[in-house]
């Protein structure tokens, strides 16, 4: 493991402030833009959030130096759908026209993140925007940031990677914003909760989630006859559970995309989604190893393999097992302010149907 000493300690951050600011709370001016656009420059909640945004982004480059992970710049466009449609997925595509040419949007870069560890890297990682076609509300945009990143390696060690990751860029925003935090909030504990546990995060898996959450309907949805996940509700409930954060691993195969590696019984896959603040904040998998692993879950996910020519080709010609995960930064930034509406967290808008300015 690198070492991760370059923070100093955080007993400064815990004297309370010696006055109570105001606390600061959204315009929600996203809903007229011509009127967010001055808000949203003279409005202090959108300054802190400038702020909070800058310091996570300082601090991941900080994380991934130290170990030894190579940041990546990758186009946005792709001719091969990131989250195609068909049995696991719940995202639509952004198609669009460029040059005379129909591709997509991304709505992550995980392939294009494998395609670079083939070059030898241990790790490869960015914070881009990320598209998607459905509608906003309180807890999705169409258009958000990822902080994403892929290794070589197992499930089990992008849970660790992902654990002292997000410890890391916590212990960074206490250490530049905690008494301002503790001064809007009232306390920080959630926060250095998070810090104190370090990775070393409660788990469920998918079957035993379901012991728990009983049979009431509202903690679980079934996009399609015969497959069932975890509902918004069922999140919430699980941590309630565990006190606030909690790894659900090992969703059920048909509920993840194909990329997802399986367990050996092919019902549930190598997977895992951090569960805080307004849910699922974090998802990470390993991917499948090799061509006919891919080629079987593209086939039992009902997606054309011939969109997914050259990963099946990279998968045959340089086989390599990979995991990775993708943080959204703005549910993140929502947890850190105990805020529950994502719309809440961007400076200059991109919500579908709104007019964009600037």
């Amino acid at each position: 493991m690198a070492n991760e000493k370059e923070h100093p300690p955080l007993k400064a951050q815990r004297d309370p402030p010696r006055s109570k600011a105001p606390r600061l709370s959204p315009p929600r001016s996203w809903a007229d833009p011509a009127h967010h656009f001055s808000e949203a420059l003279n409005n202090p909640w959108y300054r802190l959030i400038c702020e909070l945004v800058g310091d996570f982004c300082y601090a991941t480059y900080r994380f991934y130096q130290q170990q030894q992970f190579v940041p990546a710049l990758l186009p946005i466009t792709s001719n091969s759908i990131s989250s195609p449609m068909g049995l696991g997925s719940d995202s639509l595509p952004v198609k669009i026209e460029l040059f005379g040419k129909h591709t997509y949007l991304v709505d992550s870069m995980q392939f294009q993140l494998e395609y670079m560890l083939r070059h030898g890297q241990h790790g490869v990682f960015y914070i881009m925007p990320t598209f998607r076609g459905e509608d906003p509300d309180h807890r999705h945009l169409n258009q958000f940031f990822h902080s994403e990143a892929e290794l070589v390696g197992g499930l089990e060690d992008v849970i660790e990677l992902v654990g002292r990751y997000v410890a890391w860029c916590t212990r960074s925003l206490l250490q530049s914003h905690g008494k301002v935090l503790e001064a809007q909030l009232g306390s920080v504990a959630h926060l250095e909760r998070m810090v104190a546990l370090n990775g070393d995060i409660p788990r469920v898996t998918f079957k035993e989630a379901r012991k728990l959450l009983g049979d009431d309907p509202i903690n679980y949805s079934r996009p399609l006859p015969g497959i069932c996940t975890i509902s918004p509700a069922g999140e919430k409930r699980l941590m309630e559970l565990f006190g606030g954060i909690v790894w659900l691993t090992h969703l059920p195969s048909q509920v993840v995309p194909f990329y997802q590696a399986v367990m050996a019984d092919g019902e549930y896959a190598l997977c895992a989604d951090l569960l805080f603040g307004l849910g699922e904040v974090v998802g990470c998998g390993e991917r499948h190893l090799g061509y006919a692993e891919t080629m079987a879950a593209l086939r039992t996910h009902q997606v054309d393999p011939n969109d997914y020519d050259w990963y099946l080709r990279m998968k045959r010609e340089y086989p390599l097992r990979t995991a990775g995960f993708g943080l959204g930064l703005e549910r993140y930034l929502a947890w850190v302010l105990r805020h529950d509406d994502v719309r809440d967290i961007h400076l200059i808008t991109r919500l579908k149907g709104y007019d964009s300015i600037p």
